[in-house]
């Protein structure tokens, strides 16, 4: 595929995310273009990170995973090319965004990378706090794993080894979704528990909190100056008013000895590491593999600059290699 026809189809998909989005309210105040503006006044040595599709690397554009009515969810998956009789590993990757902002299009250069690493890769569009609160989120992503288990064969995944992957608040939804496979709660009206078809074999979370009530936490996204937080907007209230819900969208809440390995990649922001600790402490004691990478001297969203992409993508990679084997 010539350059001009990737930047084409990207080009194509952004357009159908903005004419969707006049159905239903989108803040777009978090974009990578947005984000490079605010850190490159610290940073001004960083790039946008930017992947290219290696020769073979299929990419198919706004599969629909979920209808809801009228509303059409969707993912972009990356594919590198494979036999009749291999089955490759594959990663969902979960976009930031304070649970309000951002879109797919923010880790499709992690999952180029991945494809071009011979994973099965995979962006997902949920539904974010504008138009629908928690748990709507954690239940497309639910939807979005069931989905790339169910079309398997069709891309060439090997169901028995998914891994999902997420960035900030996405980390969040990520880790959440991979520690509670079959979980009643995250259960839409009308659906069955799956634990089977839920089942993840790795999380890789980026800079994303895995405790809501934590002290760390609560100093935070309970600061009684905003109104909301970006947690506190996404449940319909502070921790005082909502205390459940807070404790119940915890990945921390569920980790032990059924949790999937675990990698951390953080930024030099203490405040999104909440519940990190005390997480990794659980599946080390069930004897489940977790790892940290921590950046020294960054922006919290250092994932979508150089020279920072590189080695937390390579750390990825290898973290997924070793972990799916």
């Amino acid at each position: 595929m010539s350059i001009f026809c990737r930047y084409t189809a990207a080009a194509l998909a952004l357009l159908l995310f903005v004419i969707q989005a006049e159905a239903f309210p989108v803040d777009d105040s978090f974009t990578a273009e947005k984000a490079y503006a605010k850190a490159r006044k610290q940073y001004p040595q960083i790039e946008i990170a930017r992947v290219e599709p290696a020769q073979g690397v299929a990419v198919a554009r706004n599969l629909v995973y979920r209808e809801l009515g009228a509303r059409q969810l969707h993912l972009d998956l990356f594919a590198p090319e494979t036999t009749e009789n291999t089955a490759r590993p594959a990663v969902l990757l979960v976009h930031g965004g304070g649970w309000r902002s951002g879109n797919r299009t923010l880790q499709e250069p992690l999952a180029t990378y991945l494809a071009n690493r011979g994973f099965v890769s995979a962006t997902v569009e949920y539904r974010l706090s504008l138009e629908a609160r928690y748990p709507a989120g954690v239940q497309d992503v639910k939807a979005a794993v069931r989905w790339l288990r169910g079309h398997a064969d069709e891309y060439g995944v090997d169901p028995a080894r998914i891994a999902i992957l997420g960035a900030s608040a996405g980390a969040q939804l990520a880790t959440l979704v991979g520690v509670t496979p079959g979980v009643a709660h995250f259960v839409e009206q009308g659906e069955k528990a799956d634990r089977d078809a839920e089942s993840i074999q790795a999380i890789v979370n980026l800079d994303g909190v895995v405790s809501f009530t934590t002290p760390m936490a609560l100093k935070h996204e309970n600061d009684p100056r905003k109104n909301p937080s970006a947690a506190g907007a996404w449940f319909g209230g502070r921790y005082q008013e909502v205390p459940d819900l807070w404790h119940q969208a915890s990945p921390l809440e569920y980790a032990g000895d059924q949790s999937p390995p675990t990698l951390f990649i953080n930024s030099s922001h203490p405040r999104f590491h909440a519940g990190r600790d005390q997480y990794r402490d659980k599946l080390r004691a069930a004897g489940i593999a977790t790892e940290v990478m921590t950046h020294p001297d960054t922006p919290h969203p250092f994932w979508l600059f150089q020279p920072w992409f590189e080695p937390t993508a390579e750390r990825v990679a290898s973290f997924l290699q070793t972990t799916l084997k």
